[in-house]
């Protein structure tokens, strides 16, 4: 599946709500990002804000299938969604 821009971002915000509703994961995802609570509220529309929520996610496979598997949808889908929301390429030199 192909992900228009808006597609992608529907699916960081299903992303954002599975980690607000995750007690374990979502201290260590406003640990990561330094965002708080108010944050998440605030910059859910924010498109690098969403990017940053599919880059936490797709840190770890078992979060990723776990979040996957809730939405059923296909593993491969978090990762697609990443690059239609571009920036924040990562180079591994």
């Amino acid at each position: 599946m192909r992900f228009s821009a808006d597609a992608a971002e529907t699916l960081a915000l299903q992303a954002l709500t599975w980690l607000v509703t995750n007690d374990e994961l979502l201290p260590v995802f406003l640990g990561s990002t330094g965002a708080d609570v108010g944050d998440l509220r605030a910059r859910a529309g924010d498109r690098q804000f969403l990017a940053s929520v599919l880059d936490f996610l797709t840190m770890d496979d078992a979060w990723v299938i776990a979040f996957c598997d809730e939405q059923g949808i296909a593993y491969d889908q978090p990762m697609q969604a990443r690059a239609v929301l571009g920036g924040g390429e990562m180079h591994w030199t």
